[in-house]
């Protein structure tokens, strides 16, 4: 994998994550202050959001890489039974 589909895999998969990690812990204030949305949590911990994000991307970037460099998924065309090579695309190799 080069450091371009390593950049690229990283970026789809934090912002995948970041979707799904913003609604943990978030709970509306008790009292609402009068001119914001009353569902809007009372500590978005947006720092903390970001750090676990970065982290869990990681993981999945290096494991994607790991999957791909061990051969396991090949991402190359793969040639035909009769030798003429068939259009780029997902195939697992056995």
């Amino acid at each position: 994998m080069t450091f371009a589909q390593a950049l690229i895999t990283f970026s789809v998969a934090w912002w995948l994550i970041l979707f799904m990690v913003l609604p943990w812990g978030a709970q509306p204030p008790a009292e609402p202050v009068p001119g914001t949305a009353p569902s809007a949590p009372a500590r978005p911990r947006l720092l903390l959001k970001f750090a676990i994000t970065t982290v869990l991307a990681l993981l999945v970037t290096l494991a994607v890489a790991a999957v791909i460099e061990s051969g396991i998924v090949s991402l190359r065309p793969q040639p035909s039974r009769d030798g003429a090579a068939v259009a780029p695309g997902f195939s697992l190799s056995g």
